[in-house]
């Protein structure tokens, strides 16, 4: 990958970082609403081919998953320009799904790659309530808007209901990475691709999930030469967010957040 351009090129670049959607009261992880207006400015720029976007991600919401990838390739096709996608520890399930957005995907040989999957989780608490002697009352309007309440027996028609749901964001997650990676995904049924399985880097790139090892910096130079520009776009929390944050949120509540965004993140070995 050798440059062929004399003058200097000005690369935009977007830094995704984090779960995807809200995380606890006060937290914003990364959404549309938040990073709308920072992929806007990145496209914008003039006289651009390219934008970079990084991805530091172990998932979340599908829904938001989905929205920013839509608006990533929405900019794209109206700026008629090329998008080039970087994951960094994590770029799964989620954080894959928004890398699809890319043209191109890179990756370091040791990121995380893949998940290509819906997960649920939850807890049950039907014998605890009952071993402390709390009575759970609840009143509803509609048979099934009590579902998978954990406070109850878990039923059989509501986990079937459930798992129906999932096998329709599923097939949505598979459809897109088949439009983003074509026939450079390598046997996926075979390799288990689709299975929710992940994956390092280089064998990342034996799959077709991505294109090639290397971070930002070094692909970007080697594409268009040592002088090349690269200008960073990253959403910053407020001064007045981050005090609402610590201060406002009760502790229950922000152990809780904390124990969540861990685990998302511990699945991954990080």
């Amino acid at each position: 990958m050798f440059s062929i351009f004399n003058k200097k090129k000005v690369i935009p670049h977007v830094r995704l970082s984090g779960i995807i959607g809200n995380v606890g009261r006060f937290k914003q992880g990364i959404d549309l609403a938040n990073q709308r207006d920072i992929l806007k400015k990145a496209f914008s720029v003039k006289k651009i081919s390219h934008v970079a976007i990084s991805i530091n991600s172990p998932g979340g919401s599908p829904v938001q998953s989905h929205l920013i990838y839509s608006y990533v390739r929405q900019l794209a096709d109206k700026n008629k320009v090329k998008v080039i996608v970087f994951a960094e520890d994590v770029a799964a399930s989620g954080g894959y799904f928004i890398a699809c957005a890319g043209d191109e995907i890179y990756a370091n040989s040791s990121s995380i790659i893949g998940s290509i999957g819906v997960i649920s989780a939850s807890f049950g608490f039907k014998d605890l309530i009952k071993k402390i002697g709390v009575e759970r009352r609840v009143y509803t309007a509609g048979k099934n808007k009590s579902t998978l309440d954990p406070f109850v027996e878990e039923k059989e028609e509501d986990v079937k209901r459930l798992k129906n749901i999932q096998l329709e964001l599923h097939a949505d997650f598979i459809k897109i990475v088949e439009k983003s990676r074509g026939s450079k995904l390598k046997d996926p049924e075979k390799n288990n691709i689709f299975t929710g399985e992940f994956w390092t880097g280089k064998t990342s790139l034996n799959l077709g999930l991505i294109d090639g090892i290397g971070n930002a910096d070094q692909i970007l130079k080697e594409k268009f030469g040592d002088k090349v520009i690269i200008k960073n776009f990253e959403k910053q929390k407020g001064f007045i967010a981050r005090k609402l944050s610590s201060s406002i949120q009760n502790p229950v509540e922000k152990l809780t957040s904390m124990i969540e965004e861990k685990a998302m993140w511990q699945k991954f070995g990080l």
